[in-house]
């Protein structure tokens, strides 16, 4: 399939879709840190620029899909709610019009749940509307990242269609058994490896010691036990609130390189014990392996017990937002301006523009199944 994506940012579609053996025709994005993100990883693919030009891009054959996600700002809760009448709002109007001047059979759009409430729905009634009246049939759910495979509470509004059918779309997005309203009941909540470390320290603190301790083994392997401990707070600096998030992190915004408020914290440190020397030791760890949704077993460490002397709190890294977001470690980390590396700044800002990769890829696998049948 050859697909175009407009509103690129750092391509979370392309990374998603690439062993699919899918192929970008082109993208289109005027941002110069993520444009160079584009260039320093797909130098072979055409950066048209902006999206308002569509109609004079010399693109080389005809697409099968149009990608993108067009800006969220006027249709956010937390924006001015202009919707249709923000000009950024109006860039969905423009992306009607790619599909009207390109046909693709299959087109993919996204944006923030607020789209659905935006002037009483009357925006998102337009966008619908306008691709009706273009001919496409279509299908709209509010996928969530944390439960496609990473540890981010991230709600984004899909919208995919297919020209001529909506069921071809409904048949990516919802799955056949989950339309019977016969659901399994939800499995009982297990105790964080965190909630556990502290009712450990609460018993060494009254002189319960329990367990042998063990020679070898661990959850990283070698001659000694160690674990990993780790908690996410959301943070509040207008009122000095703090909320703790268990191991799953708040949205990744692109406001975070820029001063925005509601900054995660993270909480993050390895217990050791060295079973030669009868002694514990703490290490805060730089990048927390929750935020890679594994964790280990608590089961395996019930007869332990363990002392943290050193705790280290602080703010996410761009290397924990780009497994947030489901990108490989340093993505955006590419020579800026002269240098080597490139500010955190603007990393953060890309991937919270970003969407995410597991959730694209999930719709990939699904417009890829649906299109064979």
């Amino acid at each position: 399939m050859r697909y175009l994506s407009v509103c690129s940012g750092i391509e979370a579609a392309t990374m998603a879709w690439h062993d699919l053996g899918w192929t970008p025709a082109g993208f289109s994005e005027i941002e110069p840190f993520p444009s160079a993100v584009l260039a320093h990883h797909y130098p072979n693919v055409t950066n048209f620029g902006d999206m308002t030009k569509y109609k004079e891009w010399n693109l080389d054959g005809s697409i099968d899909l149009l990608v993108g996600g067009t800006p969220c700002q006027s249709f956010s809760v937390a924006g001015l709610r202009k919707g249709m009448d923000d000009p950024r709002g109006n860039l969905a109007l423009v992306y009607c019009g790619m599909l009207d001047h390109f046909r693709p059979n299959w087109f993919v759009w996204e944006n923030v749940p607020g789209v659905l409430s935006s002037s009483g729905g009357r925006d998102f009634g337009s966008f619908l509307g306008a691709v009706a009246q273009l001919g496409y049939g279509f299908a709209y759910r509010v996928l969530d990242a944390q439960y496609c495979g990473v540890a981010q509470r991230r709600r984004r509004v899909f919208v995919v269609g297919h020209l001529g059918d909506w069921r071809p779309a409904a048949a990516v997005l919802f799955e056949r058994h989950s339309l019977r309203r016969d659901l399994a009941p939800s499995a009982p909540q297990g105790k964080e490896p965190s909630a556990y470390f502290e009712s450990s320290l609460a018993q060494y603190r009254e002189g319960d010691i329990g367990g042998t301790l063990k020679a070898s083994g661990g959850v990283l392997g070698g001659g000694s036990e160690t674990f990993l401990v780790q908690k996410v707070y959301e943070t509040h600096p207008a009122d000095s609130r703090v909320k703790e998030m268990g191991e799953t992190c708040q949205t990744v915004t692109s406001r975070w390189g820029t001063g925005g408020g509601n900054v995660p914290i993270v909480e993050a440190y390895s217990i050791r014990e060295d079973a030669g020397a009868n002694t514990f030791s703490a290490t805060p760890l730089t990048v927390t392996p929750a935020l890679q949704a594994l964790r280990p077993s608590v089961q395996s460490h019930h007869a332990q017990t363990f002392v943290a002397d050193s705790v280290k709190v602080r703010r996410l890294t761009p290397t924990e937002c780009e497994r947030l977001q489901g990108f490989p470690d340093g993505f955006t980390n590419i020579p800026w301006r002269k240098k080597d590396t490139s500010p955190e700044g603007l990393r953060y800002k890309a991937l919270g523009n970003s969407m995410a990769v597991p959730c694209m890829q999930w719709i990939g696998d699904g417009i890829d199944l649906v299109d064979k049948l």
